[in-house]
């Protein structure tokens, strides 16, 4: 449920519109679907073997430290507390919260509560664009504050609340992404779908396998948006009941069930909008596009309801693991606050409420698509250094348990890499404003990782 639940937020009902601008023709949406459910498997395998050789809280910090040493976990940690999960906890909270205004009209994210700060769009050197920002409280930023709040607090009481909470929602979620895809398959539009998509005046051909493999790997950052969060799962492996055996049993069947509606999901939005209406649906929608060429306004508002429940899972997921993550920096005295205390509920609850504060903070920037691209880069990163730590471990550690050793070794594995190598690569050419100042986020860690560890 934690695997399903966290990689099923808002993503797959949004991002395929940005794929088709990118990727032109249906045929080419669906490959870059597969693409991403390919690397997505391979990866979760990969963390499988690291799962169940190192049961510990913390997941992706742990395995870092454990192939790399203290200084690259660090820089995870701290880039996940900064902004890699905090901002997305922010953003999908806020956002949850503009899917709501769609029943409750007083929220409304262009209301300000009191004075606010406008700052313009301004450009670095090298051509990085920043901006523009919007700091201060809104009706719908003060109804993501209370999502994250009331999340957090949920959370203190004990890992059953929030896997009761985390359960629940994912049923309701995954229901409702399931409901989507039967009713887009079964049932056939009002109007006839958009034709082929035509793309800008002066937007170059796809021409040559050059150019179609750079749009294709350059696609994948939606669609990995979309795919990510499987790995939340390993945060909490210290308190999973015969995490050896459950841990890469759920990295298996949670993602595979989760990818097969996902290309289910977009045969549906193929039909029901066509290449051309997926990439203009409004605000890029295309989740609710679809069940509204179904249903019309009402359609509409019935997946508007259902994205609120999935990104609220989401919120939870993220919150509810990744603490874990701040609790074993806490056991390394790299994080402050007392974080690695546990309260009479065996939880985090330093940790929890140190990383809801912060999250709510970020709410009040007012640039969360921003930071979670800027973010996007520093995630990927990461990961791929982990799944290679499943090569570095087989060799310097040979001597650990592996319950689980991933299928098809060393090829699974080398697959992500080489294929998140790519796209990382491309992603400094391509899309620097949303690279470099990730890569600058990450750097600043080192400095504050040798204070803390001279303070320690």
């Amino acid at each position: 449920m934690i695997v399903a639940g966290s990689m099923v937020g808002s993503g797959i009902f949004v991002v395929s519109a940005g794929i088709v601008k990118e990727v032109h023709t249906g045929p080419m949406l669906m490959l870059v679907w597969a693409m991403a459910g390919l690397f997505t498997l391979c990866a979760t395998l990969s963390y499988g073997e690291l799962t169940g050789m190192l049961p510990k809280a913390g997941g992706m910090y742990v395995f870092l430290k454990e192939a790399y040493g203290p200084l690259p976990a660090f820089l995870y940690g701290w880039s996940c507390f900064l902004i890699i999960e905090s901002g997305a906890i922010a953003a999908v909270a806020v956002a949850c919260a503009k899917y709501a205004g769609t029943f409750l009209p007083a929220l409304n994210d262009s209301v300000w509560l009191g004075g606010h700060l406008d700052m313009k769009a301004f450009t670095l050197p090298g051509g990085i664009e920043l901006g523009p920002y919007a700091f201060g409280l809104t009706t719908t930023r003060l109804a993501g504050i209370g999502v994250i709040l009331l999340v957090t607090l949920l959370n203190t009481y004990g890992v059953r609340m929030g896997a009761w909470i985390q359960n629940t929602f994912t049923v309701a979620k995954l229901s409702a992404l399931a409901a989507l895809v039967i009713l887009g398959l079964a049932l056939a539009p009002t109007v006839a779908p958009a034709g082929p998509y035509v793309p800008p005046v002066g937007t170059p051909p796809l021409t040559g396998t050059g150019m179609l493999l750079t749009a294709l790997l350059v696609a994948q950052v939606g669609a990995f948006f979309s795919c990510e969060g499987w790995s939340f799962v390993g945060n909490v492996a210290a308190e999973v009941k015969d995490p050896k055996r459950n841990l890469p049993l759920a990295l298996l069947i949670g993602p595979g069930a989760v990818l097969v509606l996902y290309m289910l999901a977009n045969v549906a939005y193929l039909k029901l909008l066509g290449p051309s209406g997926i990439a203009a649906a409004p605000e890029e929608r295309v989740g609710a596009a679809a069940l509204g060429a179904i249903f019309g306004a009402r359609g509409e508002a019935l997946m508007a309801g259902a994205i609120c429940i999935s990104m609220f899972g989401y919120v939870n997921g993220a919150t509810f693991t990744t603490a874990r993550v701040y609790q074993a920096m806490g056991e390394d005295e790299l994080f402050a606050g007392r974080a690695a205390d546990l309260n009479r509920h065996g939880v985090p609850a330093v940790a929890l409420w140190i990383q809801g504060g912060w999250a709510c903070a970020l709410t009040l920037t007012g640039t969360f698509d921003q930071l979670v691209d800027y973010s996007t880069f520093a995630q990927l990163l990461f990961v791929v250094a982990m799944i290679a730590g499943v090569l570095v471990l087989r060799r310097t550690r040979p001597d650990l348990e592996r319950p689980y050793k991933v299928w098809g070794y060393p090829v699974v594995p080398l697959i992500y890499i080489v294929g998140g190598g790519a796209i990382l690569l491309l992603l400094l050419r391509h899309k620097p404003a949303f690279t470099w100042p990730g890569v600058f986020l990450v750097a600043c860690g080192i400095p504050v990782y040798f204070w803390r560890r001279r303070k320690a």
